[in-house]
């Protein structure tokens, strides 16, 4: 996800789309450039990405980040970025593409998902919102647009179930979008308080051992009832990083995390 007015990243291409405006699409087995975009990628995972992806494939945060991404931490960046990692196959190909299409259909990344429309976010300094825009930027190859059927983005978003994916990527948006200062000072990217942030996003079972496995909420007033709900449902444990995130790295409050006196 890009911020049209982030002074960092570039502008996103392609054709804007409003809620209600139509464009064209279908992709199925029947187009000679079927699962070509699935090959020789640059693509970007967000934390709810890699929470559903670790779960569909049943391993553990550590074990995905391992085997299947890449973290790179770009020049005039303060955060690093996780990319999936592609093989050594032929051109490239997704680890999760197979003869017979996609092994993690059902919990495919955000990115995969909303496909060929990329989703930006434009931050309003007035209201101090976060909203999602989306272009349709098919790639040269993709027969998709030429198929006859007629699409708004709120019935692709539906679709797609697009929208489970909606709250905590725009989330993240809005946490990633706090690191275009540089918090570290003399510590620096790679330094433990950096190492802590990476592990709140990414790695999420780490994570749940530092919460239930320190003196954490001896330290902090967390809500009974949110304690338990972040113990059993790990969407609501990533949403509480954030929160997380916010507080230790840059100091913010919040009502959810209150230090004991």
């Amino acid at each position: 996800m890009k911020y049209i007015d982030d002074p960092q990243g570039q502008p996103v291409a392609g054709r804007p789309l409003g809620p209600r405006e139509s464009f064209n699409f279908r992709c199925h087995g029947g187009l000679a450039c079927f699962n070509r975009c699935c090959h020789n990628l640059n693509l970007f995972l967000y934390p709810y990405d890699v929470l559903r992806l670790k779960g569909c494939l049943g391993i553990s945060s550590d074990q995905f980040i391992e085997r299947f991404v890449d973290v790179v931490l770009r020049p005039g960046h303060h955060f690093p970025e996780v990319l999936l990692r592609m093989t050594d196959a032929d051109q490239a190909p997704c680890p999760f593409l197979t003869d017979r299409g996609c092994r993690v259909y059902a919990d495919r990344p955000h990115t995969c998902r909303l496909f060929p429309v990329e989703q930006g976010a434009r931050y309003e300094a007035a209201t101090g919102r976060t909203e999602p825009v989306y272009f349709f930027r098919p790639p040269d190859f993709c027969l998709g647009p030429g198929e006859p059927r007629a699409l708004t983005m709120e019935t692709y978003l539906d679709e797609q179930a697009a929208e489970a994916y909606y709250p905590l990527t725009l989330a993240w948006a809005e946490v990633r979008r706090l690191f275009q200062n540089d918090p570290w000072g003399a510590e620096g990217p790679q330094g433990p308080k950096a190492k802590m942030a990476f592990m709140a996003a990414y790695n999420l079972d780490r994570f749940r051992e530092f919460l239930f496995g320190s003196t954490f909420l001896k330290r902090y007033r967390v809500a009974p009832a949110l304690v338990q709900k972040i113990r059993r449902d790990e969407a609501a444990l990533l949403a509480f990083a954030f929160d997380w995130i916010r507080l230790f790295v840059f100091g913010m409050a919040t009502a959810r995390i209150r230090p004991k006196k």
